[in-house]
């Protein structure tokens, strides 16, 4: 995929959804990227990954095409408590699909954000994984697991080609 991919699969969900997000799983920020470009200077973002040195790469990529963007990077592992409150959204783009018991990830995250706070979720569109992308969730799965984990609304928001288990969709949850 290339950056207008990730636009195309976060726009939606972004635009009109405030100011200050979270990226956890960032790696080194395609979709934080993506974020950037569709929050503009007046955005903030918190990139979240256990990977010190994407997170660096990252660092360099925002400087050099999103000057203007306030971020912040944390060396932490999403599927523990963070520091973070009040955010208008989160992204987990191909991120959740690395942890098996999501509950306890998504409680974190229903606590990370405002009232009427955006979950933002990229992920393949299926329900059996592989040593790569362990366990995934189809979209139908996803609506199930995001409204027993206190987001009862979710919406399809684009789904594009993958040549690694067939195709990716964006969803929004709420």
């Amino acid at each position: 995929m290339i950056h207008e991919d990730h636009v195309t699969l976060l726009r939606d969900g972004v635009v009109g959804g405030g100011r200050v997000w979270a990226d956890l799983g960032a790696g080194t920020g395609a979709f934080t990227l993506a974020l950037a470009d569709l929050l503009g200077p007046d955005g903030e973002i918190y990139a979240v990954d256990k990977d010190r040195g994407a997170l660096s790469r990252l660092g360099e990529a925002m400087r050099a095409r999103f000057p203007a963007v306030a971020w912040h990077a944390l060396v932490a592992d999403f599927a523990r408590p963070l520091s973070l409150a009040s955010l208008d959204g989160v992204v987990m783009a191909n991120s959740l699909h690395f942890v098996r018991q999501k509950d306890s990830v998504l409680q974190l995250v229903r606590g990370y954000l405002k009232p009427g706070g955006r979950l933002l979720l990229v992920e393949y569109n299926a329900d059996r994984g592989n040593p790569w992308v362990p366990h995934p969730l189809s979209y139908e799965t996803w609506v199930g697991v995001a409204r027993h984990n206190g987001f009862p609304q979710t919406r399809l928001l684009a789904r594009v080609p993958s040549r690694f288990l067939r195709e990716i969709y964006s969803a929004l949850s709420w």
